[in-house]
């Protein structure tokens, strides 16, 4: 998002001024305000780091530039230390406390003693650290639930319960493989459906029904029976599609939108977003990693 909107300015400086374009750059300022909310103790001025798992991460240039917009330290596992239950990071002045952790780590890296025992990019004694309340972890343990597809299925139930409210927005229909009606519809549907690895992201574990062959659908339908829990399906969603010039000619490509929402004290919605962009002419897939684009996305003040 910041990256466009820096390109964008730079080729078309005068459009932002005369449309009223509203700004996106104060992303990290409060980035680190929603960071800072949560530190424990009502802690005034709290010492908040970025936690990564080091430079040969494929997202470390995000790690290094936020970090760095915020003008916080970013660390790696080598460079923190618990002692009795409390969290510092290493400084050539000695150690240092550390308040809030804004981790860029997998739950199962994050902590040795607790986690994958062999892990290299936590730190040991983080968890009973969080438990005694004394570090904040952003996003806390345990969210990466909601990266599981099954879950998107329970959303309005959950609505429902947590909130008792009605949800503004419909669901698109979800057909979990654990369900046993369910698979069956899946299995005999995969010409007309999307079939999604649960555990998946990036683009990957996936069948595009309509646009897949004969053998591709078969070998997801042996997969899908293999272990249905780990499958989802839903019909095709008719993305929105934008103009998009390339290779000298432009065509409409399907775009979908990533907002940015920081739920902190407060929630903070900021005024642009990433449009995402599936540049293979008819492609339904806007991961970047298959292939996929970006755009800066445009909010006018009133």
């Amino acid at each position: 998002m910041l990256e466009n909107r820096q390109a964008m300015k730079r080729t078309f400086a005068g459009l932002f001024q005369r449309y009223g374009v509203r700004a996106v750059e104060h992303y990290p300022q409060e980035l680190l305000n929603t960071l800072r909310s949560v530190a424990p103790h009502d802690n005034p001025d709290p010492n908040v780091v970025l936690l990564t798992p080091g430079i040969y991460n494929s997202a470390y240039f995000e790690h290094a530039f936020l970090g760095r917009q915020m003008g916080i330290e970013i660390v790696e596992g080598r460079d923190l230390v618990v002692h009795d239950n409390r969290v510092y990071t290493r400084t050539t002045k000695g150690l240092k406390p550390v308040d809030v952790i804004y981790r860029r780590i997998d739950d199962d890296f994050i902590d040795p003693l607790s986690f994958k025992n062999d892990s290299l990019l936590g730190c040991a004694g983080l968890l009973n650290a969080f438990r005694a309340g004394n570090v904040t972890l952003a996003n806390a343990i345990g969210t990466g639930v909601a990266d599981d597809k099954a879950v998107y299925a329970y959303v309005p139930a959950m609505i429902r319960y947590y909130l008792s409210e009605e949800p503004i927005l419909h669901n698109v229909p979800t057909y979990l493989g654990m369900h046993d009606d369910e698979c069956d519809y899946i299995v005999n549907n995969l010409h007309q459906l999307v079939v999604k690895s649960v555990n998946e992201s990036g683009g990957y574990g996936m069948l595009v029904g309509p646009h897949s062959s004969q053998a591709e659908r078969e070998r997801f339908r042996d997969l899908v029976k293999a272990d249905p829990r780990n499958f989802v399906a839903q019909p095709i969603v008719r993305l929105s599609r934008h103009p998009t010039y390339q290779n000298g000619e432009l065509y409409g490509c399907h775009v979908d939108l990533r907002p940015y929402i920081l739920c902190g004290e407060k929630v903070r919605i900021v005024p642009g977003g990433l449009t995402r962009v599936a540049l293979r002419s008819g492609s339904l897939v806007v991961n970047s990693s298959q292939g996929g684009g970006s755009k800066d996305t445009w909010v006018l003040s009133d």
